[in-house]
Formats: structure tokens, sequence, C-alpha cells
């Protein structure tokens, strides 16, 4: 006897929803096998990775905020990835976002006005827009791959960043630090709970998944992505534009990732520094693949995400392992992720070895 896949007449609508259950379970029990052999006790790294972070209300405020960023960085790529628009440039986008947006903030440094931080939201928007709208012109203008064209540009936008920091913008009064002036208070994202890091951007990202939702499930322009993605020809004989839904799927994914970018900025950074972003774009594919392309699953798939970035410092902190584990768990959970949706397709059976 011997184990064999064997194709299933259509995809398991059991294993689509159980696949992302299975790929955290793969996860956290590679992550007590990790521990024990990076010489730590398995249920003590367990505590301090995974329970320590959310221990008390500061914890659980401090998950919420790391959560804002990607779920609206995976909301808005969902909208494109539904569609086979592959956006793989969100942490470039989300740091023009962040310089769009704070250039407001320092150009206007003095101003008072309740418009300051909506227009620093636009600017972030328009900001992150205006980098996806490179692959997406690229993309139906000359055909390039915008998987190659939207990551390249990440770098671009990284440099962007570190010479303004370090050169026009640079704070004269930072001792010298790569990083721009302080935001003034009107320039900063109120807070939700005192005492505590969360502010407005939560809200907002909420507002994201609801409006995710809407356009993907109860929208006209939503279906025709879906239709595109699942039957390109089906699409092109029904002629719904493809161009469209190209610039389209691009810019959804700019938007919600330069708005991104703009609550770090105006929220717990509170300035333009070299280090925006600890890979919220990237670790946002993930995510956006984990909630299934759904802003209800983005919603606690973000809450994972957010927690193993939390419980890299801890474990940096207290077990004395760098805080680049994090990076090792989000792997082994894309690896187990991508292993698992195997049976969505493939059904295991046992046959018989011929002789």
């Amino acid at each position: 006897m011997w184990l064999k896949f064997e194709a299933r007449t259509e995809p398991s609508l059991l294993m689509r929803y159980l696949s992302p259950v299975l790929a955290v379970f793969l996860m956290l029990i590679c992550g007590l096998v990790l521990f024990s052999v990076l010489g730590k006790n398995p249920m003590e790294g367990f505590k301090v990775f995974f329970l320590n972070p959310v221990k008390d209300t500061y914890g659980m405020a401090e998950l919420l905020l790391k959560a804002t960023p990607l779920m609206l960085c995976a909301v808005g790529l969902s909208v494109g990835f539904r569609a086979n628009i592959w956006n793989i440039g969100a942490e470039g986008q989300l740091l023009i976002g962040a310089l769009a947006g704070g250039w407001v903030a320092l150009h206007f440094e003095h101003s008072t006005s309740p418009l300051l931080l909506p227009a620093m939201i636009l600017a972030g928007a328009l900001g992150g827009m205006l980098w996806a709208a490179i692959p997406a012109f690229l993309r139906t203008r000359f055909n390039a791959n915008e998987i190659l064209t939207s990551l390249m540009l990440v770098y671009i936008a990284q440099l962007v960043v570190s010479w303004l920091v370090h050169g026009p913008w640079k704070d004269p009064d930072g001792f010298n630090f790569p990083q721009t002036k302080q935001f003034q208070v009107h320039a900063m994202l109120p807070l939700l709970k005192a005492g505590t890091r969360l502010n407005a951007a939560f809200l907002v990202g909420i507002g994201g998944l609801v409006v995710g939702w809407v356009f993907m499930n109860r929208s006209f322009l939503g279906y025709q992505m879906k239709v595109a993605g699942q039957a390109e020809n089906a699409s092109r004989y029904a002629g719904f534009s493809a161009k469209r839904t190209v610039w389209f799927g691009m810019l959804a994914g700019g938007c919600m990732a330069g708005i991104a970018g703009l609550a770090e900025v105006a929220g717990p950074i509170g300035q333009l520094t070299e280090h925006i972003s600890p890979g919220y774009g990237f670790a946002a594919m993930i995510v956006a693949f984990l909630g299934r392309l759904n802003p209800i699953g983005i919603f606690f798939s973000s809450l994972l995400m957010a927690l193993l970035y939390l419980g890299g410092e801890q474990a940096q902190q207290y077990l004395n392992l760098p805080s680049s584990i994090s990076n090792v768990f989000q792997g082994m959970l894309l690896f187990f992720l991508l292993g698992s949706d195997v049976f969505v397709y493939f059904r295991p059976r046992f046959a018989r070895r011929n002789k």
C-alpha cells in the first residue's frame, strides 16, 4: 500500500477553509520543535512567543496596532489577487504613501486646521496609487510582468526614503540621526485608548475591510474582477475590460498600502525615518492568502501575523533569541499554507503497489 494524490473533480470548499487552520496548527507544532532545537524549553518558548504579548490591555492594544497596516495592505492586495493581478510591491507603495502624507505634515507644520489630517490621509492614498500606477501602466502598455516591476519599485522606494531622511528632509536638530522633524500634534492620529499607542488608524482599517467586503461581494466591478480571475476567456467574451481590471487591481492595492504607510508615520512613529515598516507590505501577502482573500478572514489572519511580530520582540527580550525569529514563523506559516492547499485540489488515497 502506498499513498497517492488523486485530482478532485472540483476544488474542495471544506478544505479551502480548513487549509489555513491546518497550516497554523503545523506552524505551532514546528515552533515547539524549533524552540527545543535552539535549546529553549518548548512550553516556555510557546508562552513567551504567543501568550506574553497579549497578557494585558497594553499588549492587546499593541496587537491591534500591528494588525492595522497588515489588514489595510492585505485587503487592497486581495482586490487585485482575485483577478490574478499580482501586486508584489505593497511595501514600496506603503513607503511612498508615508512620504506623501509626511510631506503634507512637514509642509504645514504650523497648521492647526482640522483638515490637515484628512489631507495627509488623502496624500498617502494618492502616493501609494501613484507608485502602483507605474507597474499598471507598464503592464497595460508594454505587457510587462507586474510581479517584477512592482517588486523592483520597492527597492527604489526604499532608496528614495533613505535619501530624503539623510538629506533634504533631515531634522537639523536631530543629532545627525536620519529622520525628519517630529510631526506636530494636529498631524498625529488621535489615540483610541489612553496609556496605549492604539490610534484611529485601527478604525480606518476596519472601515477598509467593510468597504473591501462590499466591493468584492456586492458590486458589479467586483464581480467582473472575480470572473476575470476565475475564467479569463469568459470575462473577455462578456466584454469586460482587461486593462480596467489591471488598473483597478493595482490602484486598490496602492491606495490601501499608502494609507497604511501614513498610519505608521502619523501614529506610532510620529516622523519619517529609514525604518517605517518592518516588512508589512510583504507580510500582507501571507495575510491575504491565509484569510482566503476575504475581508473577514483577513481580519483574523492579520491578528495572527501581528502576534508573530510581537512574539519575535518578546523572544528577543526574554529568550535571548534574534527578533528575526518572527520571520522564521512567517516562513513556516507560508510553507505550510502552500502545502495544505494541495488538499483543496487533490484527494489523498491509499493504493496497492503494482508488482
